[in-house]
């Protein structure tokens, strides 16, 4: 006590030192390499704020990769990324031909971070990475939405997801060790938190339809075409501006907003899913005509996913199931999805309790995938770290 009888505050606790987590990066191109700059430009934050220090120690592309157990130093990564040099070619920590399974089968590391393009061939280089990762014990966080469109059940038994959530939950076996965690917000609208609003936030409701706008491609271009833009023309526009691919073909027939449209009602609402369950339409043959009069009509063509509550359609367990598609729609223009902005995505849930929980999020490059791959990095740091103090 003082000397006036008061009690003393207590002594400020020591700092502790932040806790060192080796990360593996498969796949280093606009979401890859954003993670990287990210990670570089916030380290310290990410010291003081979360007492993490995220060590990236192997990155793997196509042509081989880079390794240093300590810890990669990023400043020449980045500079070789920005120059469009070969990784593996750096001195000293260059490791030609080597594939992102290989890397997961050999380097240490707590968490694989899984970014390479989609292939919805065989899910590959990115499928074959992620299974080793999971079953050495290995956390993984995915941007890529191959692997979980072609074998999200697999990765989930393989995880915790496979210990189920809501109707599917079933108690972990006694004795068994703790799986390693899988995150994958960064495969569905980026930054927008489809997966985690869809399974946190809506916990305990009965979701009983979805309505998206998950391809930020396609919307751009529709958008374009109301101002009088032919698809071609609009199609052209958007990969002048970074926001299509040179094959925009996953995008404007839609399957990349099926393979979206697959692992959220997978992980969100209970589903067994597949590609084949999801009845396609891109947006390829859209007229100009088409956008125009619904414009005309008080509506807007938006490219749209929907994921409807059939009651006749039940499951092994007894639980209903849903009716998928993916399709350009005419909207009213005051429906949350018919006001997003040309480089916007969106989610509408509709629940037995809750009318109507909108979400968007304004997403002009790949910035907001790297996020979201980042944010998924911290939930699992944060879940390992209250499951070790329990």
């Amino acid at each position: 006590m003082n000397g006036d009888g008061r009690d003393r505050p207590p002594a400020p606790r020591p700092p502790r030192p932040p806790r060192p987590w080796r990360l593996l990066l498969s796949g280093a191109g606009h979401v890859g390499g954003g993670f990287l700059d990210m990670l570089e430009d916030r380290r310290a934050a990410l010291e003081a704020g979360f007492g993490v220090d995220l060590r990236v120690c192997g990155i793997a592309e196509y042509g081989g990769g880079v390794l240093d157990p300590d810890g990669l130093d990023l400043g020449p990564i980045r500079a070789a990324l920005a120059t469009g040099e070969p990784l593996a070619a750096l001195p000293g920590i260059g490791c030609p031909r080597m594939t992102p399974r290989e890397m997961a089968e050999t380097a240490e590391a707590e968490i694989l971070l899984e970014a390479t393009p989609v292939s919805l061939v065989d899910g590959e280089p990115g499928l074959g990475a992620v299974r080793t990762a999971l079953t050495r014990g290995m956390h993984v966080v995915l941007a890529n939405k191959g692997p979980l469109a072609l074998a999200f059940h697999e990765l989930a038994e393989l995880a915790d997801l496979g210990d189920g959530w809501g109707r599917l939950y079933r108690q972990p076996d006694e004795g068994a060790p703790p799986r390693p965690r899988l995150r994958f917000s960064a495969t569905v609208a980026g930054a927008l938190p489809v997966v985690n609003i869809g399974r946190r936030d809506l916990a305990g409701d009965r979701i009983t339809r979805i309505e998206a706008v998950f391809n930020g491609t396609s919307q751009s271009i529709l958008r374009a075409m109301e101002t009088g833009r032919g698809f071609d023309d609009a199609v052209a526009d958007a990969q002048a501006r970074g926001i299509a691919e040179a094959d925009p073909a996953l995008d404007v027939d839609g399957f990349d907003a099926a393979c979206k449209l697959v692992i959220t009602v997978n992980a969100v609402l209970g589903g067994r899913a597949t590609l084949a369950d999801v009845a396609i339409e891109g947006i390829r043959a859209v007229q100009s005509r088409e956008v125009a009069a619904a414009v005309h009509a008080g509506q807007r063509l938006v490219p749209l996913c929907l994921a409807e509550l059939d009651e006749d359609s039940s499951g092994p367990d007894g639980t209903c199931g849903y009716r998928l598609s993916v399709r350009p729609a005419s909207l009213p223009q005051d429906h949350p999805l018919a006001r997003l902005t040309p480089d916007e995505m969106g989610v509408v849930f509709y629940t037995d309790y809750l009318d109507r929980l909108f979400g968007a999020s304004l997403e002009p490059g790949p910035g907001p995938a790297s996020a979201a791959m980042l944010r998924d990095v911290l939930d699992i740091v944060w879940s390992e770290t209250c499951h070790t103090r329990s």
